[in-house]
């Protein structure tokens, strides 16, 4: 009579196996020469790919909001964003979940307007509440703001009538409600202290 098989266990949690999501990271920094070029190179380190980044001043000149949207498992984009703690000039990292935040970018597109069709352009514009900056005899440029996936939208329509050029800006974010992120309070804490990698199977064993 033939051993039974010997029970299997059950398989082990791995940290950072999970699916890939779209994350939207807002990220507070000391408005200092190499500061943009050090968090863009510790994101890459980490192996994400990072589908836009935005940044611009805040409320105040010294410090500046990076907007950076991205995907990965929810456990590796937590600890990357432990990591960033560790530039000196990052005082805030937070993810913004898409159920809860207002999230719009910018896109400049500059579309052929032949006589014949331009008729048809504008009102395709007026439509999505978008506004024309500049016409000639032959090409349009139109303004429009909102959601990545609206803009995708109106970029699939003006294909018809051939895009000749096209700048987006990327996508800036701010949490729904009365929630925020206070910049005088995080100055008046003082520095985040840099929390430790989870540690990983090796480093168990």
């Amino acid at each position: 009579m033939a051993d039974a098989p010997a029970p299997t266990s059950a398989e082990r949690y791995v940290p950072g196996s999970g699916e890939a999501a779209r994350h939207v990271l807002a990220v507070l920094v000391n408005n200092k020469p190499g500061v943009l070029n050090r968090v863009a190179s510790l994101v890459r380190s980490r192996s994400f790919n990072i589908e836009s980044l935005a940044v611009g001043h805040t409320e105040r000149p010294d410090i500046s909001r990076m907007t950076i949207t991205l995907r990965g498992d929810e456990f590796a984009v937590e600890q990357m964003g432990k990591q960033l703690y560790r530039i000196v000039d990052v005082l805030k990292v937070q993810d913004l979940h898409e159920s809860s935040v207002v999230e719009h970018e910018l896109a400049l597109i500059k579309v052929r307007a032949s006589a014949s069709k331009r008729a048809e352009l504008l009102k395709i514009v007026e439509l999505y509440k978008g506004r024309v900056l500049d016409i000639s005899a032959d090409a349009a440029v139109v303004e429009y703001a909102g959601t990545e996936q609206e803009i995708d939208a109106l970029i699939a329509l003006l294909g018809g009538f051939g895009i000749k050029e096209l700048v987006r800006t990327g996508t800036v974010a701010l949490a729904r409600g009365s929630g925020s992120i206070d910049v005088e309070s995080i100055l008046n804490a003082g520095p985040v202290p840099a929390l430790p990698d989870q540690p990983t199977e090796d480093d168990q064993q």
